[in-house]
């Protein structure tokens, strides 16, 4: 099977083995996200989670000015707010769609506004270091609330996320780095080539259990010890019946490499 990219505004990919990669692929406007962009992302996300063959996800912009500069405000001057969202997945057709699979942003250049909220709706960030990440909202009469109002403090001590929130003045990407919000720094020109090593590296491991793993994960700043531990348990209940799970102990016993199946 391939992949079909949904429109001009949003390209859809295989950079490898199991690996998508989705670009905004609005360049000469900072990759800004109008509703073509929106839609673009929100199908490429139905795709990657429909295709088995999918075991993980990149999602970029293209050039070498922005990875995304947030919601398009000619549109939103223009009376087309709405146009940013999706039923399912809220601004960007991302930020709040439930996916299952490991999503990695590929930040090679600015990330702000809603730009940075969906690199944290991620579950792992690679960026350029000498990229920019800010929500400056505040400057503009909005507030950051495709997201971003809740995400930053989860990764950032609260003082400081306050302070990037009410200032808007944005963080150097070395300081993310240092705070924990970034996976990994690289030069900009190794950004997507090292996000696609780190993929590479999820995507050795057993798919469901990648996913399983991650799901409970997700819902360690919402629910309780005894909720999470319910989830882990029904997870591992599910991974028990799963083939990959026969297949780790016995590669293992046999001193070779699992070929797993995603089954």
């Amino acid at each position: 099977m391939t992949l079909q990219s949904p429109n001009e505004a949003v390209g859809l990919e295989f950079v490898g083995p199991h690996l998508a990669l989705v670009t905004i692929n609005r360049p000469d406007a900072r990759n800004a996200v109008n509703g073509d962009v929106a839609q673009g992302i929100g199908q490429a996300v139905q795709q990657t989670e429909r295709m088995a063959e999918v075991w993980a996800t990149i999602i970029t912009g293209a050039g070498d000015k922005a990875f995304c500069s947030g919601a398009d405000l000619k549109e939103v001057s223009n009376g087309r707010l709405k146009s940013l969202f999706t039923a399912e997945g809220g601004f960007a057709g991302f930020v709040h769609v439930p996916r299952t699979k490991p999503w990695i942003a590929a930040v090679q250049a600015t990330a702000v506004a809603g730009g940075f909220e969906i690199a944290l709706a991620c579950d792992f960030i690679v960026a350029a270091d000498n990229a920019k990440f800010g929500l400056p909202e505040v400057s503009r009469g909005l507030i950051a609330a495709a997201g971003g109002l809740y995400r930053l403090p989860r990764v950032l001590p609260r003082q400081l996320a306050n302070e990037v929130l009410a200032s808007g003045k944005p963080l150097e990407a070395s300081r993310c780095y240092e705070l924990g919000i970034i996976n990994r720094l690289v030069a900009a020109d190794r950004v997507l080539a090292e996000a696609i090593e780190f993929a590479a590296e999820i995507c050795a491991n057993a798919p469901l259990a990648v996913q399983e793993s991650l799901r409970v994960a997700r819902g360690c700043f919402d629910k309780t010890d005894a909720q999470l531990r319910a989830l882990s348990e029904e997870a591992q209940d599910r991974i028990i019946l799963t083939e990959d799970f026969k297949e780790g102990p016995r590669a293992f016993v046999e001193k070779r490499a699992p070929r797993w199946m995603g089954r």
